[in-house]
């Protein structure tokens, strides 16, 4: 098995309910922010991987995205007839993610900065970690009003608490994900065993983070992406 994660997943199947009525006639990944799909802006973060090494789950309004994503060369997986969340769709997935670790990906934000899957490489140990999420400092983020999922330590490892945001793109190790017997199931469940454990670690980004899971975040993330670097 190798140690080293080659495939992305992108979490594509949702019902966008947050980003209604936008949703209404499209899946959430195809909402435009500044003239593209969302689902593009996550592709620009996955440039060092070869599209063939890329899957998208599908499941809400599947047709528009499938006919964007072949277009693109990214292979999409349905799930069907019930939407599987986070767990439950990596878990479809794997017989096309080969075996070892996976980056995942969510469609659902927009990044300044740098790309957090070349950050997650870089970054990777897997004698150490069974999980390592990109996490963003509450001062990062834009269009979120929340208070952090995660806080930090000394070591880089990850506990529940606050000030860091989950921002959406991680490495994984997936042999747990056969430890959860139900069908549909979110990756808390894998991450609650894997802190356990204390193998969950969390990158801080040191770029800036707009949650575009909501209609108004598509005007702050436009305003982000069309600001001059600092």
């Amino acid at each position: 098995m190798r140690d080293l994660p080659e495939f992305v997943m992108l979490f594509a199947a949702g019902f966008g309910a947050r980003m209604r009525p936008l949703t209404n006639d499209r899946p959430k990944p195809m909402v435009e922010v500044a003239g593209r799909p969302l689902v593009d802006h996550a592709l620009d973060q996955t440039r060092s991987i070869p599209r063939d090494q890329i899957i998208a789950n599908l499941h809400y309004k599947p047709k528009m995205l499938q006919q964007h994503l072949d277009a693109r060369g990214v292979k999409a997986v349905l799930e069907s007839p019930e939407i599987l969340d986070t767990g439950g769709g990596l878990r479809n997935a794997l017989p096309h993610l080969g075996n070892g670790p996976v980056f995942t990906l969510n469609t659902d934000a927009v990044w300044k900065g740098p790309s957090p899957i070349e950050l997650l490489h870089d970054a990777w140990r897997p004698e150490v970690m069974d999980a390592l999420l990109v996490c963003i400092p509450l001062e990062h983020c834009h269009a979120y009003d929340g208070t952090g999922d995660f806080d930090i330590d000394a070591d880089g490892r990850l506990n529940r608490g606050q000030g860091h945001v989950y921002g959406g793109a991680q490495i994984i190790k997936t042999e747990r994900l056969s430890e959860i017997e139900a069908t549909t199931f979110s990756l808390n469940l894998i991450w609650d065993l894997m802190l356990a454990d204390r193998r969950v670690f969390g990158l801080s980004y040191p770029g800036q983070w707009c949650d575009v899971g909501h209609p108004a975040g598509i005007a702050v993330a436009e305003a982000l992406l069309a600001a001059e670097d600092v």
